[in-house]
Formats: C-alpha cells, sequence, structure tokens
C-alpha cells in the first residue's frame, strides 16, 4: 500500500513513503538544480583526450565550495569523490582516477549539489573529441529515452508509464535498459521513495501526485541489460563490456504536469550540442 506523507512534517530520512512538497518548495529545488546544471554546462569545455576523471572531480568540488554548496557524494557512504565518471561500459559509479581520457570515450558525469539543504541531482553524457557513430547513436537513443520518460510525468498517470515509455523506444532501437538501478525521489533528501524504474508497464507502479520530486535517469546499452559491480563496491559495468550511456534529470510533478528543475541554462544537456569535433 503506497502512503504519501507532507514533505513539511514529515522526518528527513527515507521512511518507504512518497513525500508531497509544496510547490512554493520548488524554488528551493531550482536553485539546487540549476548549479548543478551550470557545473555540467562549464564541463563541456573541460573533457577532452588527456584529460583525468581526478581533474574533474576537483573542479566539481571547487565550483561547489564557490558557490556555498556541497558534492551530496563526498563521503556518503564510504565514496570519497565529488562526482561519479563513468566511462564507456560502466554503467554507473565510476570512481574518478588519475587515468586520462581517451580520444574516442564517452563519458557520464553524474554531480549532486546540496544547497539551503536541497538536493540538485543530474548527470549526462560528453563525447571526448571525435567518437563513432555507434556512440553517438547510443548517446541520442538514451536522451531520447529520457525525454519520453518525463513526457508521461503527470498527475494520475503511474509511475510505470515512465518506465514502458523508456522500455519501449530502447528496445525498438536494439538497445537494453539496465534494471539494476533505477531513479528515485529526491528534494530534501538525496535518495527517497518512489523507485522509478526504466522498464515496466503504464498502469503499475504508485499514482504521480502534485509535489513529488524525483529523478529519472535511464542507463541504456548497446548490448545485453546485464551488469555486475566490481570489487571497489561501486563500478558497475556491462557484463558484456558493450558501450552504455545515461541522462538523468530531476523533475517536480506540477499541477498540470511537470518541471524538468536540472534543464541546462545554456542549452548543452542534449547529445551532439556543442558539435562534436572532427
Amino acid at each position: 500500500m503506497v502512503t504519501y506523507l507532507d514533505a513539511d512534517t514529515a522526518p528527513l530520512r527515507n521512511l518507504g513513503q512518497i513525500r508531497l512538497y509544496k510547490q512554493s518548495d520548488f524554488e528551493g529545488m531550482r536553485k539546487a538544480s540549476q548549479l548543478t546544471a551550470r557545473c555540467l554546462d562549464e564541463l563541456v569545455d573541460i573533457v577532452k583526450p588527456g584529460v583525468t576523471t581526478n581533474e574533474i572531480d576537483r573542479f566539481v568540488f571547487e565550483f561547489g565550495m564557490d558557490n556555498g554548496a556541497l558534492p551530496a557524494t563526498l563521503n556518503y557512504r564510504g565514496y570519497t569523490k565529488s562526482t561519479c565518471t563513468s566511462i564507456n561500459h560502466v554503467v554507473c559509479h565510476g570512481i574518478p582516477d588519475d587515468k586520462p581520457l581517451r580520444e574516442g570515450d564517452i563519458v557520464n558525469i553524474d554531480v549532486t549539489y546540496v544547497l539551503d539543504g536541497w538536493y540538485g541531482d543530474s548527470s549526462r553524457m560528453y563525447p571526448v573529441g571525435k567518437i563513432k557513430r555507434a556512440a553517438e547513436r547510443l548517446l541520442e537513443v538514451t536522451h531520447k529515452c529520457l525525454m519520453l520518460g518525463i513526457a508521461e510525468v503527470k498527475p494520475g498517470a503511474r509511475i510505470g508509464a515512465i518506465g514502458a515509455a523508456i522500455q519501449s523506444y530502447a528496445e525498438a532501437e536494439r538497445c537494453s535498459v539496465v534494471r539494476d538501478f533505477c531513479g528515485h525521489g529526491v528534494g530534501r533528501i538525496f535518495h527517497d521513495a518512489p523507485n522509478i524504474l526504466h522498464y515496466g508497464k503504464r498502469d503499475e507502479g504508485p499514482e504521480m501526485r502534485p509535489g513529488m520530486i524525483f529523478t529519472i535517469e535511464p542507463m541504456i546499452n548497446l548490448g545485453k541489460p546485464h551488469v555486475k559491480v566490481l570489487a571497489d563496491g561501486w563500478t558497475a559495468v556491462t557484463r558484456d563490456r558493450s558501450l552504455t550511456a545515461q541522462y538523468e534529470h530531476a523533475v517536480g510533478v506540477t499541477e498540470t504536469g511537470c518541471e524538468i528543475f536540472t534543464l541546462s541554462p545554456a542549452g548543452l544537456d542534449r547529445p551532439g550540442l556543442p558539435p562534436l569535433e572532427g
């Protein structure tokens, strides 16, 4: 049985119940999310061959500090970095290190800033120099999956409609949807109810209601959907070592539809923008 909570009176921990925020609360979410989006915009000019993911991580930390925000991943459950950097066949939770990016890589950079108690959570794919057409197409399909999922967000619809739209499109494009990870409630808590599956049936799952805030973050593989987590306890990779991609936005359910909090202010959160080099 799904229950809903008034976010103003609920304790700040995951209770397994769906938190409903006031529309006036959305302003705090906007500020945190737009700071995250601006950081991801800045990274467009930083991600290039020869740059290490540790350098990217350092930029994310310093950008947050300069703007009065903390990276949510720093020291989260023992994680020691300010971002996750997932390259090529790494599905998610890749740990930044001193290995330089190479021409043709694709990398997902996942950033969450905590600003005034609000968590702005978003991730994007970045091409490293000139990438192959198969990788370019995967980025396009994955971003389209995200936007199709977001298009299903409205009061009265079921959360399953999000996953159904994503799965239908991805599989029609001969790609697969990772099932081991999902989107989640967010707002004043980093990971909250409900889980947002990126596959499923339209009429399943809790009803979406105004005031809900959550992430949609499909992970789409060129190969099979199966993943494994490496010995470090964080890094998830495709079992068949196929390329994988992910885009993520944080959204809020409004009275008439939804608001995307983490949209790029410069319009840089879509694949191919800025144009690929070469």
